[in-house]
Order: C-alpha cells, then sequence, then structure tokens
C-alpha cells in the first residue's frame, strides 16, 4: 500500500506519553526508541518546550493508540508517517473489545458497528462484547452450554486480570468488581476459552519509506515475586509487506495466522474511519475448544508500540543500512535480575526499577538474509 506524501520533512522525533503514569524502565525504552527512530529518519530526537502545533512538523512516537484525531490532526498528525503508532476515533476501537460482536440487541457505545466482526468473523475465536452487566450474563449464557469462558477485561495487557468460568454463577463476583462507567465505554470480552494454547505474533512497521512484516512468538519469564510474564519476542521479519511474508515456506499454522492478522486488518481500515497505523501488531491464539477440535483466531490488535518494538526498529534500521537485505531474525528481550549481555545486544534499559527491581530491556538481530 503506498503510503501518502508528507507536505515537508519532519524535524524531529518527539515521544508523546499521553499515560497519566510511566515506570522508569518503560520511559527510558521510550527514549531509546525515539533516537533510533530519528537515526532512522535522518533527524534529531527532541522534547519541545511548547504544546507542539501542526507547524512544528515533528514526527511522534506516542506511548498509546491515540484516540481523538481531531485534537492530534491540530499537532500535524495526519497519516501515517507522522507517527510510530496508531490513530482510532473511539476508544473502544483501540482495544480487544473489536474482536467480537454484541449479543443481540446489546448496548453500545457511539461509533460501534458489528460489521468489523461480520467481516472478520472467519479470523475471530467465538464470543462476545459487551458493553453492561446485563448483556454480560446474557453474553455468558449463550457461550456457556459450549464449555468454559474466558472474561477478559479490555483495558488490561499480558492476560492480566482474566478469569475463566464454568457456571453461570462464577460471573457475579467478577461483575461486582467492575465500575459500570467504565464498562459503558470501554467493553467487556466473554470469549470461548482454549486450552494448549499456542500465541502467534503477525505485524507489519512502516517508518521512512521502508515497510518490514514479520511472524514470531512470544516468550515467557518469571519476575522477582515468581510470576510468570512476558519475556520478549522472537520474530523472522522480512523486507516488504504481508505478501513477501507470505512467499515464505510457512508451517500450516503460521500462514493461517499471517491470513487471519490480514483478514482482521482489512475488516478495521474497511469499517473504522480515520483508522491509521504504521505499527501493527496482532495476537493469534492456537489452541483445542471444548470438544478437542483445533481453533485459530486473533485475539487482539496492537497499534502502538509494543513489547516487540524494540526488534521491530532495529529490524528497520538493518533493512535501511543494506539495500540487498531481505530478511532478518529479530529478538527482544526482557531479563529480571543480574544479567550478561549477548555481545550483539543492543540495549534499550538497565537498571534498578522502583517498580520491577533489577531489570534490564535489550533487542537483537543475529541471522541475516540477502537477495541473490
Amino acid at each position: 500500500m503506498p503510503m501518502p506524501c508528507s507536505p515537508q520533512p519532519h524535524s524531529a522525533v518527539v515521544l508523546l506519553d499521553t499515560r497519566e503514569h510511566t515506570p522508569e524502565h518503560e520511559h527510558a525504552t521510550h527514549l531509546q526508541l525515539a533516537e533510533h527512530l530519528a537515526k532512522l529518519l535522518g533527524i534529531n530526537c527532541t522534547q519541545p518546550d511548547q504544546p507542539p502545533t501542526a507547524a512544528d512538523r515533528y514526527y511522534y512516537l506516542p506511548t498509546e493508540t491515540l484516540i481523538d484525531p481531531q485534537r492530534y490532526r491540530g499537532m500535524g498528525i495526519n497519516s501515517e508517517q507522522d507517527l510510530f503508532g496508531g490513530m482510532v476515533s473511539h476508544p473502544y476501537i483501540a482495544t480487544k473489545a473489536i474482536s467480537h460482536p454484541l449479543p443481540a440487541n446489546g448496548s453500545f457505545p457511539p461509533g460501534w458497528t458489528d460489521a468489523f466482526a461480520q467481516q472478520a468473523s472467519d479470523a475471530l475465536l467465538k464470543g462476545y462484547t459487551v458493553f453492561s452487566k446485563d448483556d454480560a450474563r446474557r453474553a455468558a449464557q449463550l457461550l456457556l452450554p459450549e464449555g468454559a469462558v474466558r472474561i477478559k477485561p479490555v483495558l488490561a495487557t499480558a492476560g492480566r486480570g482474566q478469569e475463566v468460568i464454568e457456571q453461570i454463577d462464577q460471573l457475579e463476583p467478577l461483575l461486582a468488581e467492575m465500575d459500570d462507567q467504565t464498562l459503558s465505554l470501554c467493553g467487556l470480552v466473554l470469549e470461548e476459552n482454549l486450552t494448549d494454547v499456542q500465541t502467534f505474533s503477525v505485524g507489519q512497521v512502516r517508518v521512512a519509506g521502508l515497510t518490514c512484516s514479520y511472524h514470531g512468538t512470544q516468550r515467557l519469564t518469571h519476575d522477582h515475586q515468581g510470576i510468570e510474564v512476558y519475556g520478549g519476542s522472537d520474530l523472522l521479519v522480512v523486507r516488504g509487506d504481508y505478501q513477501a511474508l507470505l512467499q515464505l515456506p510457512l508451517e500450516d499454522p503460521v500462514r493461517l495466522a499471517v491470513n487471519q492478522a490480514m483478514a482482521y486488518e482489512q475488516a478495521a481500515e474497511q469499517h473504522f474511519p480515520g483508522f491509521l497505523a504504521s505499527r501493527r501488531n496482532y495476537d493469534i491464539a492456537r489452541g483445542l475448544d471444548q470438544h478437542n477440535h483445533m481453533r485459530s483466531g486473533v485475539l487482539e490488535q496492537s497499534w502502538r508500540l509494543g513489547g516487540a518494538s524494540s526488534a521491530e526498529v532495529l529490524a528497520l534500521r538493518a533493512f535501511a543500512d543494506d539495500p540487498t537485505l531481505q530478511r532478518v531474525q529479530a529478538s527482544s528481550h526482557e531479563v529480571f535480575g543480574t544479567t550478561t549481555l549477548p555481545a550483539d545486544a543492543t540495549l534499550f534499559y538497565q537498571g534498578n526499577d522502583s517498580e520491577l527491581g533489577q531489570f534490564s530491556k535489550y533487542a537483537r538481530i543475529r541471522e541475516h538474509g540477502h537477495s541473490e
């Protein structure tokens, strides 16, 4: 897909932190990502003293998917060439809420459409998105006869806050903890529960006239409390779009995951006016349903920087540095405790974080493939 032309070059990369609180290690990582993006774009990295305007022509690195297009267009974000991340028109579009339709006659926020889930249905697991507690009860009653149901708060990340229920009375304590106003705005997902799950990552990034696409998997590690958390991603990255990725000799489950991510993305582009994203990442789960049938579907999208972005940006820089390079193995790593960095590691953070303790984040590029 050709990218629209920007009216003039960007003058600098700016970190746009839209969150109420950003942990130290994340802020440090974001600054490092901004520096790498600046090198890709051939410009400086800065933090303006005054609120930016469209006249400043900055390239932005937002910490979240941007929600208010009118506001951010006033800052000069008019196309995917103006940011590393994405922008949508309503809060729910930035979450996993879009991955399922409503139950019949369910309530919904402004801008909601079931047309997305209808078009992307072959790429989705069975489930419903609800915006009220009554609709949550109805959705659970529809799904439970088929087996266990996973309850997924849409604002949580990395699987946090999710619960699996097997009976309807298990839902009530979960609903009691939920704020009605937040639920009405952001939603809640109820989805068929899979076992023996493998999660694939499929994505694409577009920066400085370069496009690269990838598939990969996530790794888990243990934090200082022994809790299993995200530990990084291993990616096979190719120069070009998803079709370049599909030219590789992929295993059938991976090929299906790529095609499902493409279907999900195409539905988003068609049914969400104003949607734009230069960074696109999709989690696709493959596992067994209640009847031991293999199921595969997109769990959620990420149209913002994420855990794999350090690897993505290093891959982009490798492609920019070597025009003959066609594919790389890239990985991101998050390590708790003291560690010795590999010789080829690019460090993004290392220190004693006030929330996580001793912690390191780095990325690697390990294998290269060149054109003949």
